[in-house]
């Protein structure tokens, strides 16, 4: 063997060691990573009598009763309850998601391209309020809906809702807009389109990355909120479905199976707009970053 052999040698020994320390730590971190999804699918397909707190997530009897007891959930006039709590949930989320981006655009558009009075003191006040958890605002939010007579109606979740969400969306599309160049709504100027129809015709289609990113942060706030929605709403026929799945968990016992069974029904709407909006992700959010 040559001197130039033996030095390649333990180059390439050392290599494969580092590759498989490496994929090695990867699927650790991956195994750990799942198996909380892991758990809550195999609690989900146990039936909930035998539904426990076994760290083994593989179910030792598959049924898919859990999931026909949360699918036909009825109040005690007969009505279908799960059909109402998801139809408020997209209604909801739906309106939430429509508020959010015609408020956030509008205003950070503003933000980007004019300069007004109080405009640094508006975006630090934006980004003031982020400081702060929701929930310290369920008091004062409670006594102002209550009275407006808002209490147990849909339209006061969307508007809270709304509120909330539209500081960090308001950031987001503002970051974006700012790498826009403004050359193309000079020319744009220069043929003789209006304010708005560069707007609506040449940054909003450019933005639609960042759109993307916000409306799935819009429309994620109003599906998966639980603590204002389970303060507002006493009304089980008003209930969103973070909300109903409270029901299955009571003060003496948990019914693990159809609380697991609920969770991954509420969790497929998300996963499925991530799957449609995967693409315009990444851009959105590093762009939007980039500049502030």
């Amino acid at each position: 063997m040559s001197r130039h052999s033996e030095p390649e040698a333990l180059d390439s020994r050392r290599q494969t060691l580092r590759s498989v320390l490496t994929h090695g730590f990867l699927v650790i971190v991956s195994f750990v990573v799942i198996y909380p999804v892991l758990w809550v699918v195999k609690m989900a397909l146990t039936p909930n009598e035998l539904a426990g707190l076994s760290p083994s997530p593989i179910p030792e009897k598959v049924t898919l009763s859990n999931f026909e007891v949360v699918l036909s959930t009825t109040d005690n006039a007969g009505h279908w309850l799960f059909g109402e709590q998801l139809l408020n949930s997209v209604i909801v989320s739906g309106l939430t998601t429509v508020l959010g981006i015609v408020l956030a655009c509008t205003a950070a558009y503003a933000f980007s391209r004019f300069n007004f009075p109080l405009r640094k003191a508006g975006l630090m006040g934006f980004l003031v309020t982020q400081m702060f958890p929701g929930v310290v605002m369920a008091i004062p939010l409670y006594l102002l809906l209550g009275y407006l007579g808002l209490l147990d109606a849909l339209v006061g979740l969307v508007l809270v809702y709304s509120v909330s969400a539209l500081p960090f969306c308001v950031w987001m599309l503002k970051g974006y807009f700012d790498t826009i160049p403004k050359e193309l709504e000079e020319a744009a100027v220069v043929d003789g389109a209006s304010r708005m129809a560069i707007f609506l015709k040449i940054i909003l289609p450019l933005a639609k990355p960042a759109i993307a990113v916000t409306a799935l942060f819009s429309f994620m706030t109003a599906w998966n909120e639980f603590i204002l929605a389970a303060t507002f709403m006493n009304d089980e026929r008003a209930y969103t479905l973070p909300v109903a799945l409270k029901q299955y968990v009571g003060a003496q016992s948990v019914d693990y199976g159809y609380f697991a069974a609920g969770a991954i029904i509420v969790s497929i709407p998300i996963m499925a707009l991530f799957f449609v909006l995967q693409k315009h992700l990444v851009g959105g959010l590093t762009a939007g970053s980039v500049k502030g």
